[in-house]
């Protein structure tokens, strides 16, 4: 095979001369990425990457005269890297401002306020650039944007530093985007346990079979009913103001459920919630605070004697019947009190013996 024939195989197997490609960081399959003139190659790449050899030798392979056993190393490299980008496998940078987040969210973080190590990815991306990309999709409804199936505190945290994004773009169903969503969380930072029910809770009212639910947060179907209950059980206004509480697990969350079935709890709740002594503590004394509150709320009604008016048959005042903790006390409020009193006492044994009768049919 003489040289121009060699060149000629190159030209053939890529159909004209190659632009400035991305890196090559997966052996998954999906279909080939839309191009759009927003996506910028990656910067990294291995020494050994096939592009870089194509790109750097293509271009001097007649003056540098190589060897038949170079140039054939050469074309099979250059033939796997076309079939590995026919197949939409590649890492490109985005602009972060072009990346909107999943349709369906899943973390309650306040970036730092409720997330510290969010910081500490800023200064890692800042220092050593982002080693790990994410996962986007062409947006389904805007074109030249995307949506993100992961990685959403890597986005952020790009964006904050006014850097690009290297980012995997795969043309994801919804189904596959949650999926991915939330197998991607599982195995890094893991979703608290009211993220996971409110992502559960939310996907289910987007109308995804049960199933596949509980294949996003490989959940038990006895979990996933755990999930839905916690979630319906509590308003999302409370739980979003509470935010994550990672230390907080399901008993407790099922205690403040419990504890918010009582109007006035609730109504209390709401009140507490907009103190500044809440919004300013952390995450999971948000949450200690807000049942402490409750819980001493809760005794001090508790402590309150039931009262019923008690009236004449014309509608005049007789005065107060308190009931507390199976104790009934009479405050008669008239002028004649005293010797009503009496008469009661006298007739106290008929009356509460007709009660008996009554009540036992």
């Amino acid at each position: 095979m003489n040289s121009s024939s060699r060149k000629n195989q190159l030209k053939a197997l890529f159909g004209a001369p190659l632009p400035v490609t991305p890196e090559v960081t997966s052996n998954e399959t999906p279909a080939p990425v839309q191009s759009t003139e927003t996506v910028t190659p990656a910067v990294e790449r291995p020494a050994d990457n096939p592009m870089r050899t194509a790109a750097s030798r293509s271009g001097a392979v007649k003056a540098m005269g190589l060897s038949l056993a170079d140039m054939s190393r050469e074309l099979e490299s250059a033939k796997q890297l076309s079939d590995s980008l026919a197949k939409g496998d590649q890492v490109v940078e985005l602009d972060a401002s072009l990346i909107d987040g999943s349709f369906v969210e899943d973390r309650l973080t306040r970036q730092e306020t409720d997330d510290p190590e969010f910081l500490t990815l800023i200064q890692s991306l800042h220092q050593h650039g982002q080693q790990v990309p994410i996962l986007v999709r062409p947006h389904p409804d805007k074109a030249g944007r995307f949506q993100a199936a992961y990685g959403h505190r890597r986005m952020r945290a790009a964006a904050r530093l006014g850097m690009p994004v290297k980012a995997l773009i795969k043309p994801l169903s919804d189904a596959e985007l949650v999926l991915a969503q939330g197998k991607e969380n599982s195995e890094r930072r893991d979703l608290s346990f009211i993220e996971r029910a409110l992502f559960a809770q939310a996907l289910i009212e987007r109308g995804f079979e049960r199933s596949v639910v509980q294949d996003a947060l490989s959940l038990h179907k006895a979990e996933m009913t755990r999930f839905l209950q916690v979630a319906a059980a509590i308003p999302e206004q409370i739980i979003r103001a509470i935010g994550p509480a990672p230390k907080v697990g399901r008993p407790r969350w099922m205690q403040l459920a419990d504890t918010l079935r009582d109007k006035v709890l609730l109504k209390q709740a709401q009140r507490i919630i907009t103190e500044h002594e809440f919004t300013d503590a952390e995450t999971d004394l948000r949450f200690q605070h807000l049942l402490q509150k409750l819980t001493h709320v809760e005794k001090a009604e508790a402590s309150k004697p039931a009262e019923q008016k008690l009236q004449t048959a014309n509608g005049e005042s007789l005065g107060l019947l308190r009931l507390q903790q199976g104790r009934a006390q009479f405050d008669l409020q008239r002028h004649d009190a005293e010797d009503f009193a009496e008469y009661l006492a006298r007739e106290m044994a008929e009356l509460y013996e007709k009660y008996r009768q009554e009540k036992n049919g």
